[in-house]
């Protein structure tokens, strides 16, 4: 997504700047987070945490196994499933809002972005306002990509970009799950430390690639990156191709699968240990912990799931073969 929005020198200068955001806030810990600080926040998330580890059902397989074992084949499946389920959201609310601030007129980009004033104060104004529109956006994870492009083409400064971007880690959806494991005072505290982290990294990564004449001289207009046609090349070959592949695979998620009715996750009927019978229904858990929340208020879970219906008791059957 970086490679094709922004091109390799945003992408050089990501994973450039990851590796000084995690020095720094290794360093931002160490120096101010308290050992009974730290022990209590761990304390706080051993509490929050609901023991959704999900491992791999099958255990350890040969590299032969691996390509024609049907399990191996439905944890990976799975696992892709799982993938789309968190990033579905996130990608396309990035591309909603990104076409949405693409209408806007350039005198809003140029109210927004201080793009007459010293280079040095520039960057700075630009470094700072780049995650704040993250934070306000609400976007995580790779979808803020298309909406970072757009703010290139805009007018911010390639350090804003690199600050917006790293500004997933704190946008108001991943401040509430540290709030969640950590607390209100160490959540606040974490992402303060994370927004130091992320201006100072980006600023470090614009100075360095100014010096390398890194820098993109020329920024796309905002209809090249909105308007982009769809051609018929390798690309799209390669897009047809797999979004076959990914409907076998989300087939075999069907095939194979039966909802937590606790967690709601997709699991595997035939792998998972964890089920239990219900008014002549067999209901499938990721975890044991998702099985024993589901034991304590059956009737509660069991007419959430399907009405008043779970999954038909021959699927344990078959899970059993």
């Amino acid at each position: 997504m970086l490679w094709i929005f922004l091109g390799p020198a945003f992408t050089a200068a990501e994973f450039a700047g990851g590796f000084l955001l995690i020095l720094m806030m290794w360093g931002a810990v160490r120096f101010f987070v308290s050992g009974p600080e730290e022990e209590g926040a761990r304390t706080h998330a051993g509490e929050a945490d609901t023991g959704h580890a999900h491992a791999m059902a099958s255990g350890k397989r040969t590299l032969r196994d691996q390509v024609t074992s049907v399990q191996a084949w439905s944890d990976v499946a799975h696992n892709f499933r799982g993938d789309w389920q968190m990033l579905w959201k996130e990608m396309t609310a990035g591309f909603l809002i990104a076409g949405f601030v693409a209408l806007l007129p350039s005198a809003v980009f140029e109210a927004a972005f201080l793009t007459d004033a010293p280079a040095a104060v520039r960057t700075i104004e630009n470094v700072l306002i780049g995650p704040l529109i993250a934070i306000l956006s609400f976007v995580c994870s790779v979808g803020n990509i298309p909406l970072a492009a757009i703010l290139w083409a805009g007018g911010i400064s390639f350090a804003g970009v690199i600050a917006f971007i790293y500004a997933d880690l704190i946008t108001l959806p991943i401040i509430l799950v540290y709030r969640k494991y950590y607390g209100n005072r160490f959540a606040l505290k974490l992402s303060a430390m994370m927004l130091m982290a992320m201006v100072l990294a980006a600023l470090i990564v614009d100075l360095v690639f100014s010096g390398l004449g890194l820098i993109p001289e020329t920024r796309p207009s905002i209809e090249s990156i909105t308007d982009r046609g769809i051609k018929l090349n390798y690309t799209a070959v390669l897009d047809v191709l797999f979004t076959f592949a990914g409907a076998a695979l989300v087939w075999l998620t069907v095939r194979r699968g039966a909802k937590d009715p606790v967690c709601r996750m997709s699991v595997d009927r035939h792998a998972t240990p964890h089920h239990t019978a219900y008014e002549g229904r067999t209901y499938f858990f990721c975890t044991a912990g998702c099985q024993e929340e589901f034991e304590s208020k059956p009737e509660h879970y069991a007419h959430d799931a399907h009405g008043t219906r779970g999954n038909r008791p021959r699927g344990l059957l078959r899970s059993r073969t």
